[in-house]
């Protein structure tokens, strides 16, 4: 009977562990361009189209985080944000271009990004711009600081604490273009970013739409198959 008792706990914890693998939620990663000075700087010597990285929790892009400017008419005073694409830089800057994209992630390192970005938030005004790392990008040589972070080095930092899929770089090297060519990543939007809502609109996309169906599926049928084997081991 023990043992019995003991092999039911073991199929329930191993069930557990593959509900909290299946990547059956998204985050989003956007990089766009503004028409600051800056941007258009990093844009000139990048040659890349996009100059700026954030992290988004929702489709909508409601929840968004990045690193940059704290004030609008103050490019200087950087850090740790909440960013709105209806308002800010983003909101003045009507010509903003951005590039949306989605990365499957579980609902463990879904859960683990929150509160990272509770911590962030928590302890906003203790992080500050990391200026010495935009220069060593431009040599080629980390600068990580503890609470400095530019925004590309932010995001990426956030995925590899949490353990959501990473590409094989230090986060003080990570670029915007990193992101555009990361391969992981499935592409929503490209366009103007004062456009983005109304496209989701017009196509129907949500957050409930665009979860994938299979992944409900697939939980559903280990879940049958772990009660199989119950009942198997109980019949013998």
């Amino acid at each position: 009977m023990g043992n019995k008792n003991s092999s039911k706990k073991k199929n329930i914890k191993r069930t557990n562990r593959i509900k909290n693998n299946v990547k059956d939620k998204s985050i989003y990663i956007v990089i766009s361009k503004t028409s600051t000075f800056p941007s258009k700087v990093i844009k000139m010597w990048t040659k890349e189209p996009y100059a700026h990285t954030s992290l988004a929790l929702d489709i909508e892009l409601n929840e968004m985080y990045s690193f940059a400017r704290r004030k609008l008419r103050n490019p200087f005073w950087c850090g740790f944000i909440r960013e709105d694409i209806t308002t800010g830089v983003f909101g003045r800057d009507v010509d903003t271009t951005c590039r949306v994209a989605r990365l499957k992630v579980s609902s463990n390192t879904y859960k683990k990004i929150v509160k990272m970005l509770k911590d962030f938030m928590k302890h906003n005004m203790d992080y500050k711009y990391n200026y010495l790392g935009i220069l060593g990008v431009m040599f080629n040589k980390a600068v990580e600081r503890e609470y400095n972070y530019f925004c590309s080095q932010f995001v990426y930092h956030v995925l590899e604490k949490t353990g959501a899929d990473t590409f094989d770089k230090k986060p003080g090297l990570v670029r915007p273009e990193d992101f555009r060519q990361w391969d992981k990543l499935e592409l929503i939007y490209e366009g103007k970013l004062k456009d983005y809502r109304q496209y989701l609109k017009d196509n129907n996309i949500t957050e409930e739409s665009d979860k994938e169906y299979f992944s409900e599926c697939m939980i559903k049928n280990l879940e049958d198959k772990a009660v199989m084997v119950l009942k198997e081991k109980a019949a013998n």
